[in-house]
């Protein structure tokens, strides 16, 4: 029997009860109904790049998305491209593609491991871009109604990492297990501007790799170079040899806090750091009643710097390159994973009085 542990980015997790993999949108519809009228728990696998599962595995049924396609009509209006990709599309695959074509508003998404379904539900981003500010509507299968639906990008209410897919569950008379989302995506459609330039750079760290400022718009094939080699600086690029990308990616989000929790963050800070130590990033939002700030910098200054636990010799630590990565060294279980994680959630909310949230999505596990 497959283990998860072949499935996933993390490399951890125990066998499904039952696998299944599906290479059409009908097989995937199909598989869904099967599992639900039997009563038996889902999990629905693409890349397996946001999964922690449980050394145990999972009691129920895994339904493994393969699904391949990537449509372009030929009536695309308001002059933009409307590119519609199957759901099991390896999401790097369609970033490179679309940066091939002309087509701009994903190229800063270069280099994210995972399926092009998984994108919407937690509203992928990074260096600058969101994928909820190009994707036009989501076909998904409704569990709950038994049917195929459009939702549209105003139905979606993507906001940091959340969309109404991430939050939508089945009630509680669903079968029992630890995975229950209501919406099982199809394919997603992205409406994508047809230019050979980059939308503009928004990233700091970008705009210097670049050598431009913020706002400039270079060429797309440069700007995708340019994320691909800031990511992998950082780990964030899979490659098998290197423990450091055996990992989730970002493990906790940043956290989003009031100005009130803001300021005795600060406090906090210039306690333990000097009154004329580092102080943490803020970014308001536009009306300034939230500010966001850095989980990386909240973790590295509460002690658990690049390669924490690592150079202890424990099976699982922090990336060498990047703070925010829990990554295997090669012999991790979940458990242990989970033990470094609630370490390093417990220690930053000690230091700062914020309490850290995990991005990936825990299967048979509790933080």
């Amino acid at each position: 029997m497959t283990s998860l542990s072949e499935l996933t980015t993390m490399r951890v997790g125990g066998p499904p009860r039952r696998l299944v993999t599906v290479t059409t949108e009908a097989e995937l519809v199909e598989a869904v109904r099967g599992v639900d009228a039997a009563g038996e728990p889902l999990l629905v696998v693409g890349g397996g790049s946001n999964l922690l599962v449980s050394d145990e595995g999972f009691e129920g049924t895994v339904v493994l998305v393969r699904t391949r396609g990537l449509e372009v009509p030929h009536d695309s209006a308001c002059g933009g491209v409307s590119v519609t990709v199957a759901a099991g599309e390896v999401w790097d695959d369609v970033v490179a593609e679309a940066v091939e074509r002309g087509w701009s508003g994903i190229e800063a998404l270069s280099g994210i491991p995972g399926a092009t379904g998984a994108t919407p539900v937690q509203n992928v981003g990074a260096y600058g871009q969101e994928v909820g500010q190009t994707i036009a509507q989501v076909r998904v299968w409704d569990r709950s109604e038994a049917r195929i639906r459009t939702l549209f990008a105003t139905d979606l209410r993507f906001s940091y990492r959340h969309s109404v897919l991430k939050e939508s569950m089945l009630g509680p008379d669903a079968p029992a297990g630890a995975v229950t989302p209501r919406h099982v995506v199809l394919s997603v459609t992205f409406s994508l501007r047809p230019t050979e330039l980059s939308q503009p750079i928004g990233y700091a760290a970008l705009a210097d790799g670049l050598g431009v400022e913020l706002g400039s718009r270079v060429p797309l094939a440069r700007a995708r170079e340019a994320v691909l080699a800031q990511r992998r600086q950082r780990g964030m690029v899979l490659d098998a040899p290197d423990h450091d990308t055996w990992s989730c990616g970002s493990f906790f989000t940043n956290p989003i806090l009031t100005q009130e929790q803001m300021a005795a963050v600060r406090e906090r800070a210039a306690a333990r750091l000097g009154a004329d130590g580092p102080r943490p990033p803020e970014f308001p939002d536009p009306d300034g009643a939230f500010v966001k700030t850095s989980a990386a910098w909240l973790i590295d200054k509460a002690g658990f710097g690049k390669g924490y636990g690592t150079r202890d010799g424990r099976p699982a630590g922090l990336s060498t390159k990047h703070t925010l990565a829990l990554t295997n060294r090669g012999s991790a279980r979940a458990e242990d994973v989970l033990a470094l994680a609630r370490e390093i959630r417990d220690g930053v909310e000690e230091a700062f009085g914020v309490r850290l949230v995990n991005e990936p999505v825990l299967v048979g596990l509790e933080l």
